[in-house]
């Protein structure tokens, strides 16, 4: 089929090559050989008249003319793809369907287990693919990569729709024998105190924003790129880490760590799930949007319960 001359099957190569800035990674991505992806970028580049790819060194740069079909590209065809694969109805019972989401380990340690458990109960045939919250997830719902998020409200993209699962709070997690186990937290032992602390790639986590946003700055002496091994690195220390209340509560029934009530009050953590504004429509995303209200539901009962 063609546009305005342009073979529109070139599209999804030239999307390929513009998100892997390489031939053979983009033959690999779409799964066409190396040299008929090559054949691809001759006739865009001569359509274009632009060389679009150019060699820099060892690596392939894109050139400005490429860099401004981007995000157009792979608009269109996030639109295509969402009409192509819209269904009248889903039906999670007859469904093999692969759901892809992206977490952090925190999501990943409190809730994904109660979904899952949910989905297992109901012997449903639906898969998951958990994916990491590198650094922009936002560009990974963009670019159609997932078709959900689960993240914190003032990290959510604002182009498209979210709904709230839960709010979450923090308090202080530190080890049984402790000094800080006892006695009241005052700002002051707070303070003082050595923290270990969740620092994800080139960003703040959803904590340390909120303190750092009321002046309140923590001696740091440990970093760790996860939220559930932060309870393990305050065993057999005085350090204190400030955790998600669930997780806290999840630690406190697994290592010998206590909670304590923090001397200042954070603002909740509203956790929000957002998918793209192409796939509203689509039954599936309805129902995982469903179901992970029910899971939530698990989650807190479970909470409740211990």
């Amino acid at each position: 089929m063609r546009f305005n001359k342009l073979d529109l099957n070139l599209l999804v190569a030239l999307d390929a090559l513009l998100s892997e800035n390489s031939i053979s990674r983009a033959a690999e991505k779409v799964h066409l050989g190396q040299s008929a992806m090559s054949n691809a970028l001759a006739r865009l580049r001569e359509y274009f008249d632009d060389e679009l790819l150019v060699q820099v060194g060892r690596k392939m740069e894109p050139t400005p003319r490429a860099l401004a079909l981007k995000d157009p590209v792979r608009d269109v065809l996030i639109r295509v793809e969402a009409a192509v694969l819209l269904q009248p109805e889903f039906d999670a019972a007859q469904s093999d369907r692969e759901f892809r989401l992206t977490v952090s380990d925190y999501t990943n340690a409190v809730l994904m287990p109660h979904l899952l458990a949910l989905v297992h109960r109901q012997s449903l045939k639906v898969r998951f693919q958990l994916l990491p919250q590198v650094t922009n997830p936002q560009r990974a719902l963009e670019n159609g990569e997932v078709d959900l998020m689960i993240i914190p409200d003032r990290f959510a993209a604002k182009e498209h729709p979210a709904e709230q699962l839960f709010e979450e709070s923090f308090c202080g997690l530190v080890w049984r024998e402790s000094p800080l186990a006892h006695g009241e937290l005052t700002l002051e032992r707070y303070l003082n105190q050595g923290h270990v602390v969740m620092e994800p790639p080139q960003a703040k986590a959803f904590e340390t924003q909120a303190l750092a946003e009321m002046g309140i700055y923590r001696r740091v002496e440990v970093t760790t790129f996860s939220f559930a091994t932060a309870p393990r690195l305050v065993v057999g220390t005085t350090r204190i880490a400030t955790l998600h209340h669930r997780l806290a509560l999840q630690a406190e029934r697994m290592l010998p760590v206590v909670r304590r009530e923090l001397p200042v009050r954070l603002p909740p953590m509203r956790q929000m799930m957002q998918w793209h504004k192409y796939r509203t429509n689509d039954p599936g995303i309805a129902w995982l949007r469903k179901t992970l209200h029910q899971a939530v539901q698990a989650m807190d009962q479970d909470m409740h319960t211990a």
